[in-house]
């Protein structure tokens, strides 16, 4: 394969990454965290600040980690959308002023398509066809991953995704921001069975309920209704860990049952899991426990390649580049893409 130069600025992390043949030959990653915290979220306009700031060290800094100089790179890519359009665009500009001025083929990559080679890189052996669970901040899709660029999307949620789900839990008991890792931590102290709460089923005209759609906005209104209750019956201190425990669990509960289903469903004996939300320690253990009786192989990738990375846009573009598929230079940024429409993105 390709030795490619990837750059990932979609949302709050500047990454620069070379790959060849599904090996991270370097990785760097500027986290923007402490900047966003006071806030509690990303701010666009500081995140693409941030990202100009940032860019230049990083791409100094993967070349160095590689050891390798522009004469080894045969081709620069960058994630074109979805995401925020300010902070696409730094990354983006990059790639193309790069392409241009070493005279190398650009490739303009799917975030999500990246979430779904994090795993490439965990297991160079896996091949299509396999499902893959999209857990993140902005997405949660079961998808068939039928070929490089062949995505068939077979669910999704309705409304919140998982990750977005966790950081509004997380401000609504005062954890602070990102919500997913400390939700993750408590919960392991608290007891997953101290208050029910709704899995979300998505309901069906004709009756009956969508095996594999879900949502979320739901048990984010019942977290709500539950603290406000045991405030009114001045409960103090609140039982955080039991809160997060519990919550943790109905979101795990309903991605796991409707995963499994689709797997089996589908006659895929292979899921792959990518995402922020991949890095959940009780999705990770209930997940694999779950697709054990079914003899279901399940990968995770590693948790540095669960959060956003260069690494896995640049084993992504690898493969698009293998096949023949480079991107025009006047290929634009875009807040929304559907992962179905993925090879609109290459010529």
């Amino acid at each position: 394969m390709a030795t490619i130069l990837a750059i990932e600025t979609s949302c709050d992390e500047t990454a620069v990454a070379i790959v060849k043949n599904r090996n991270i030959l370097s990785s760097v990653v500027a986290s923007q965290i402490k900047l966003h915290q006071p806030y509690g979220g990303v701010v666009p306009e500081v995140a693409s600040r941030q990202h100009l700031e940032s860019i230049n060290f990083c791409l100094d800094q993967a070349l160095e980690e590689a050891q390798l100089d522009w004469g080894g790179i045969d081709g620069v890519a960058a994630t074109c959308a979805p995401g925020l359009v300010g902070a696409l665009l730094v990354g983006l500009t990059a790639a193309k002023t790069l392409s241009v001025v070493h005279r190398k083929p650009f490739f303009g990559v799917h975030h999500l398509e990246g979430h779904i080679y994090a795993t490439y890189l965990l297991e160079p052996t896996l091949k299509p066809p396999f499902l893959c669970l999209l857990v993140s901040g902005g997405h949660t899709s079961l998808l068939h991953v039928q070929d490089c660029g062949q995505y068939e999307m077979l669910g999704s949620t309705r409304d919140d995704a998982a990750g977005e789900c966790f950081d509004k839990v997380a401000r609504l008991l005062k954890l602070g921001y990102p919500g997913g890792p400390v939700i993750d931590r408590l919960a392991t102290r608290g007891n997953p069975e101290a208050f029910p709460l709704p899995e979300g089923k998505i309901s069906l005209p004709q009756g009956g309920y969508h095996p594999y759609d879900c949502s979320f906005s739901g048990l984010k209104t019942a977290v709500l209704r539950l603290v406000e209750k045991l405030e009114e019956q001045g409960v103090d201190p609140l039982p955080v860990a039991d809160i997060a425990a519990s919550f943790q669990g109905a979101v795990v509960r309903s991605l796991t049952k409707r995963t499994i289903q689709c797997a089996l469903d589908y006659g895929l004996d292979t899921i792959a899991v990518g995402g922020g939300v991949a890095a959940n320690q009780g999705l990770r253990k209930t997940l694999q426990t779950a697709a054990a009786p079914h003899q279901l192989k399940v990968y995770f990738p590693p948790l540095r390649l669960c959060t956003d990375n260069a690494a896995m846009i640049a084993c992504a573009a690898a493969e698009h580049c293998d096949r023949g598929h480079i991107s025009p230079l006047t290929l634009n940024a875009q807040s929304r893409l559907k992962i179905t429409e993925v090879m609109g993105l290459y010529t």
